[in-house]
């Protein structure tokens, strides 16, 4: 009797080969997937754009393209109008918080000079500085929200500046 070959492969092997074309098709496939979408998507504009002008000869192939390039025009108009909007958006926030920031140096500066101006101590100045900059200034530290960190150092960086004039 001659022996009986299994020519199966194991379990585990195939649960790897599985895993492995499965974790493939997620990868690779749903690019492609998109990709093969997108060119079709494509081909059916060009297609929706180019059928009425290949019926057409001459100057008729600007009346067959009118239509369809003023929508194209109204897309792109629409799209500039959106970019243009966000831009503005950014460059008045960033005018904004500059104000703010300006405002909030200049109380600083002025509580500081009037600090020093008095003869205050460092911690009964860096108090009396905070206090005025809350009372003063109560917008900017809302908009800005600074760190008592960051806070701290501005009003004892603004304290020597002023005691050195």
């Amino acid at each position: 009797m001659s022996p009986i070959f299994i020519l199966a492969p194991s379990a585990p092997l195939v649960l790897v080969l599985v895993l492995g074309a499965l974790a493939f098709i997620l990868l690779v496939g749903g690019p492609l997937l998109a990709a093969l979408v997108r060119i079709a998507v494509s081909a059916v504009i060009i297609a929706t754009l180019a059928l009425p002008a290949a019926a057409s000869t001459g100057s008729d192939l600007l009346t067959a393209l009118t239509p369809s390039l003023l929508d194209l025009a109204g897309v792109v108009l629409t799209a500039l109008i959106g970019f243009a909007t966000v831009r503005f958006q950014r460059w008045t926030g960033i005018q904004i918080e500059a104000r703010h920031r300006e405002a909030l140096h200049s109380a600083i500066m002025t509580a500081a000079r009037v600090a020093v101006a008095r003869g205050l101590t460092r911690d009964v100045a860096t108090e009396f500085v905070s206090a005025y900059v809350r009372t003063s200034v109560p917008h900017a530290l809302k908009r800005l929200s600074p760190s008592a960190e960051t806070m701290d150092a501005l009003v004892r960086s603004k304290l020597l500046d002023a005691g050195g004039r």
